[in-house]
């Protein structure tokens, strides 16, 4: 897409703090990061979101996320990693380029993506299992 910032991030357009690039994406550094370290995925070619994704990059952008982890701690020496991938307004997601997240943690870093907890489902587990499972493919 034409106007897509991350599209053009992704295939060096714009300057960023690039940590990893190969064929089919470019792993930056967050210019508004939540953590020290925290990085984005960006594939090369533009998805908007986990649904227009196709299966084979889904699988190498966790080849990318499973790689960079490790180099990551091994730099950064944290406590704990987030790996985040927003879908759609509702879940967060401000930038419609399919990325992914990955947020070192550190002890005390306050960065706030906890999900609130609920004791139990507010609705019948076993209608919305049976649900999805008649759409699994």
């Amino acid at each position: 897409m034409d106007n897509c910032i991350f599209c053009k991030l992704a295939n060096g357009e714009f300057p960023s703090h690039t940590l990893y690039e190969d064929e089919d994406f470019r792993v930056i550094l967050d210019i508004e990061p939540a953590t020290k370290g925290h990085a984005l995925i960006l594939p090369k070619k533009h998805y908007a979101n986990i649904f227009e994704l196709p299966c084979e990059y889904a699988q190498k952008v966790f080849n990318v996320a499973k790689n960079m982890s490790a180099s990551m701690k091994e730099a950064l020496d944290f406590d704990g990693f987030n790996v985040l991938q927003n879908n759609g307004e509702a879940a967060g997601q401000t930038v419609f380029h399919f990325h992914m997240h990955l947020i070192p943690r550190y002890k005390d870093d306050n960065a706030g993506l906890e999900m609130p907890g609920k004791k139990a489902a507010e609705y019948d587990l076993t209608e919305v299992a049976d649900v999805i499972r008649a759409k699994v493919k």
